[in-house]
This record gives C-alpha cells, structure tokens and sequence, in this order.
C-alpha cells in the first residue's frame, strides 16, 4: 500500500511494487513556442533579442544598459559582410558609458596582463638561463 507522508518541506512518497507496475497515465503538455513567461535563449522564436536572457548577465539593465541594447541589436541585426562593421558607433559609445563606472564594469583583461609580469616570470632570461639555473638548484 503506498502513502505520502510530509517531513518540513520535503513530501515523501511511498510507492509498492504493484504501484510500478502499471503504466502511468500521465500526459504530457507540448510547450507552446510563444509563451511569454517560457524560459528562451538568447534569440526569442519570432528572431527578437530576448532582454531577460541571463547569458547576458544583466548587461541590459543597469547605467549602460540602454548603450549595451543599442550596440547589441546593431550587431545582430547587421547585414554587412563583416557583421559588425557597421555598429562601430554605438560600441564605442557604449564602451565610453562603461569607462565612467568602472566598480560595476571591470576591464578585466587589462587587470590580469597587469598580473602577468608580476608573478616572477622573468620573460627575458634565455631557455639556456633557465635549464642552467635548474641543474644549478639540483646538485
């Protein structure tokens, strides 16, 4: 005889073998391509920028955000061979709003080509230099 049984939040079923058994009737729903309130990618079925994507990582809100929409839709929607090429504008446009909040946009690539050189490496030594600093290290 199977039961449920309630413990805080979790419900725990209980089920016999019989209850395995038989198939289930359940039924599936087919999702519906056009619902407003379904999860969807980047690109919406009708071909529309879905703004609430969190692959963009909230980039379309925000102090910017009207900046980012522009330079984005300019590129997706660009038919030049090289897509792109004619959103040059609204990129630097947008690139110049991030400047002027830079605790909520860091430039991160320029932060980590900072920390490169600083980590010891010494890029100017000679392999031979090195090999010879390690066999010098392990006598």
């Amino acid at each position: 005889m199977s039961y449920c049984r309630q413990e805080g939040k979790d419900r725990i079923i209980f089920v016999t073998k019989e209850d395995h058994e038989t198939p289930s009737s359940a039924e599936l729903v087919a999702d519906d391509p056009n619902d407003p309130y379904e999860e969807h990618g980047l690109i919406l079925p009708n071909g529309d920028i879905n703004w609430n994507c969190p692959c963009l990582g909230g980039m379309a809100s925000g102090p910017c955000g009207e900046q980012f929409k522009s330079a984005f839709s300019c590129f997706h929607y660009s038919t030049e061979d090289l897509k792109g090429s004619d959103c040059v504008d609204q990129f630097r446009a947008m690139q110049e709003c991030m400047q002027k909040y830079p605790d909520l946009y860091p430039q991160e690539e320029e932060e980590e080509e900072e920390k490169k050189p600083a980590e010891g490496v010494d890029e100017t030594a000679s392999p031979e230099a090195t090999i010879s600093k390690e066999k010098e290290g392990s006598s």
